[in-house]
């Protein structure tokens, strides 16, 4: 299923958008917009999707959801259909990194902001004392002035990165996005994988691409990324394939091929290993959880 593209429109008086939503409000289709989004669940539970992810949220949870980033939220129908105080409730927050301006993200007081954004291209769930601050600022951010908005967001902003009180969500090749590009040297990998991994590649291609033996790359690669190339490599492709899987109409042969697989039963081992579903699996529930996503046609009848 295609995501849908919301477009976000800026006022005069603002270069960001704060909203609550409440019970019906809140419900949304499978979607993405160019923004950054910052959403505190006062009040709710269900499941949400992010990417390739499919979690289960609560109330008081906050996560960030970078830009063009698909996602849907599922709140359990009492949320959304009792009234007034017994409604669910959340608040967003939706920026565009630009918005704060190129000369100040690239200062060096704010490299720790500008690498939370980059990680957020994988959605972050914020989690610790930091969830409570963060919420209770965004919940201030509703009455606050313009003025008094744009302090409490780069106040959680700094908070969020200096904390790293968060987890990624999706995997890095459901975006298919080359990092902060911070090295140029791990750049030059990131986008040699996502234009290769259709094809078969070997550690010690990509070695030779950055001028390394198999084991020094091996140990640089892990020391940047937490993961082996092949781990890397390997969500690439699935996460690829997650993405082929829930957009498009292609049977698993094709998509196993088509992320660069020659072998279907291997395909759906790393399948597994990645998403601990089988292919098939993944998609009835992802597809089942974006219909649950929908508002209840005889939720809106008038009697």
């Amino acid at each position: 299923m295609k995501p849908v593209l919301r477009q976000i429109t800026a006022t005069p008086d603002h270069s960001f958008l704060v909203r609550k939503d409440t019970g019906s409000e809140m419900v949304n289709n499978w979607h993405y917009h160019p923004e950054v989004e910052l959403l505190y669940i006062k009040r709710s539970s269900g499941t949400w999707m992010i990417g390739d992810h499919i979690g289960h949220f609560n109330s008081g949870d906050v996560v960030m959801i970078g830009s063009l980033l698909p996602h849907c939220f599922r709140h359990e129908y009492d949320y959304v259909l009792q009234k007034e105080e017994a409604a669910g409730e959340s608040i967003c927050v939706k920026f565009m990194p630009e918005s704060l301006g190129e000369p100040f993200l690239s200062l060096p007081e704010t490299k720790v902001i500008r690498d939370l954004l980059a990680r957020s291209n994988n959605g972050l769930r914020i989690s610790g004392k930091t969830k409570q601050h963060i919420g209770a600022m965004i919940d201030k951010m509703v009455a606050a002035t313009p003025a008094r908005r744009l302090v409490y967001l780069l106040t959680m902003l700094e908070e969020i990165a200096a904390s790293r009180d968060y987890s990624p969500l999706s995997s890095t090749g459901f975006m298919q996005t080359a990092g902060n590009g911070e090295k140029d040297r791990i750049k030059k990998v990131f986008e040699f994988t996502f234009n290769n991994y259709r094809n078969k590649i070997t550690i010690e291609e990509v070695a030779a691409l950055v001028n390394m033996t198999r084991q020094s790359f091996c140990r640089y690669f892990k020391s940047k990324t937490n993961k082996t190339y092949v781990r890397f490599l390997m969500e690439v492709r699935i996460g690829y394939a997650c993405r082929l899987l829930v957009e498009d109409e292609k049977n698993v042969s094709e998509i196993c091929y088509e992320s660069g697989y020659g072998n279907l039963s291997h395909f759906i081992h790393q399948f597994k290993l990645i998403t601990r579903k089988k292919p098939l699996e993944y998609k009835k529930e992802y597809l089942r959880a974006e219909l649950a996503a929908l508002p209840d046609p005889m939720a809106t009848m008038v009697i």
